[in-house]
């Protein structure tokens, strides 16, 4: 329960209690949604602690002598992926894109706050980048034929169709994921003005379809659990490989625990 006090002797008053209309003070505006930004923090640290405290009362329920050996050994990859650990700005993508062209592509770029916040949630592994060095990325050499997946947040939905149109793709379509808790309940976050409950992943196509593309596939809508910070669904990968079976595949921007099998994931958290 978050308190502000205006710089006038008026009682304290919640966020909530506000109506931005009468509002004429930009500063206080600003504080309102540092405020909105610090409750995102809180809610994604209480659902980590949530995800903790269920693993936690799961071991209680079993052997109480016995250790989880997965918490014990060291995270494993699946077997036939490939992941490369490495800084997505300086990777040599030449010698990639001179070995393989992929059918498909799949981004989750870090993109920049409107608030310049240094983190977006809680802390990730990635600095937030400016829209100068996700553009610089070299996407049209990895791929020639094919389908690029780009995750998008609500400020820069007019950004990544620029992207596309400039790494010269044709935007084909996109996919909600609507975020569900472990009850399958909406899993609703906080918003400025919305509160938010899905994510968005816009779909472009370059060139011709990849071989063994199929069409009329799957659904344009998730309805997933939420899962940790920053990971995906993997009903998304899923789809992907309906879409196009038996491709080649490359994620940007990867992380560990989105790491599959047949897949190229590049990212400095792997």
């Amino acid at each position: 329960n978050n308190k502000m006090t205006s710089s006038s002797n008026s009682p304290n008053l919640s966020s909530d209690e506000f109506d931005e209309n009468e509002i004429p003070d930009n500063a206080l505006k600003g504080l309102l949604q540092k405020e909105l930004e610090l409750q995102l923090l809180i809610d994604a640290l209480q659902t980590e602690i949530a995800q903790l405290e269920e693993r936690i009362t799961g071991k209680d329920k079993g052997n109480h002598e016995e250790l989880d050996e997965k918490d014990l050994e060291e995270f494993e990859a699946p077997e036939w992926c490939v992941p490369i650990k490495a800084n997505v700005m300086t990777f040599d993508w030449d010698s990639l894109a001179a070995e393989t062209q992929f059918d498909v592509i799949v981004a989750d770029p870090p993109w920049q706050l409107a608030t310049h916040a240094p983190t977006r949630g809680v802390a990730i592994a990635y600095q937030q980048l400016p829209d100068v060095c996700i553009e610089e990325i070299p996407i049209p050499k990895l791929q020639k034929n094919g389908f690029i997946f780009i995750w998008v947040i609500n400020n820069k939905y007019a950004k990544a169709f620029q992207l596309m149109e400039r790494w010269g793709y044709t935007y084909v379509d996109d996919i909600t994921w609507v975020k569900q808790t472990v009850n399958r309940r909406m899993a609703k976050g906080h918003g400025y003005y919305l509160q938010h409950a899905k994510e968005t992943c816009l779909v472009g196509k370059k060139g011709e379809d990849p071989p063994n593309c199929r069409k009329s596939v799957g659904s344009d809508v998730i309805f997933s659990e939420r899962r940790g910070q920053s990971q995906k669904p993997e009903e998304l990968y899923e789809l992907i490989e309906e879409l196009v079976p038996d491709g080649k595949y490359l994620e940007i921007f990867g992380r560990k625990n989105n790491l599959r099998d047949y897949w190229v994931t590049v990212g400095n958290e792997l």
